[in-house]
């Protein structure tokens, strides 16, 4: 990896500002809680305690509109890679709701893939890093879920993604 795309991820993950949104507008507000409560009643079998519920809508939110990534894409990634799961660990050793590989704290960040666990650092790291292969392959999303599942060239993956996108939707039927 190239010492200016290292630098450029290692900067986006070290970013300390908490997951809180700032609206400038109080429509903007009002539909981004209308999406909290619609994604949180999808969620509630999934994750039944509110307040682990929240604190990681509230983060998927932040982190994906941080990377530029599509809140309902980035939660049929996280459905398909743990299913919503935060100590999920994959056989080849990912971890985490965004299932992201060790060798990125490594690579990127303070060497502790303990931290991958966590659920900011987590999500800060997948959408990071989905967002860094999203612009290598020019915003081809599929070469790009391919990239960042390891499974390039193959339609798998980004298909089962692109599927559980749809689940995760929201239409703003308040305007």
């Amino acid at each position: 990896m190239a010492d200016s795309i290292r630098l450029a991820l290692s900067r986006a993950i070290a970013d300390p500002r908490p997951p809180k949104p700032d609206f400038s507008h109080i429509e903007d507000r009002i539909r981004y809680l209308h999406w909290l409560g619609e994604m949180s009643s999808r969620l509630a079998k999934r994750i039944p305690d509110y307040q682990t519920r929240i604190e990681l809508l509230e983060t998927i939110w932040y982190e994906s509109k941080r990377a530029g990534l599509d809140t309902a894409m980035v939660m049929g990634l996280m459905q398909v890679e743990s299913g919503f799961r935060k100590y999920a660990t994959s056989t080849a050793g990912a971890r985490g709701y965004m299932q992201v590989m060790p060798f990125w704290s490594r690579t990127i960040g303070d060497g502790d893939a303990t931290k991958l666990f966590q659920m900011q650092t987590n999500l800060r790291y997948g959408c990071s890093i989905l967002r860094l292969y999203l612009d290598m392959e020019k915003g081809d999303l599929f070469l790009a879920l391919g990239r960042y599942n390891g499974s390039r060239g193959r339609p798998e993956y980004p298909n089962a993604v692109l599927s559980n996108w749809k689940n995760w939707e929201y239409k703003n039927r308040n305007g």
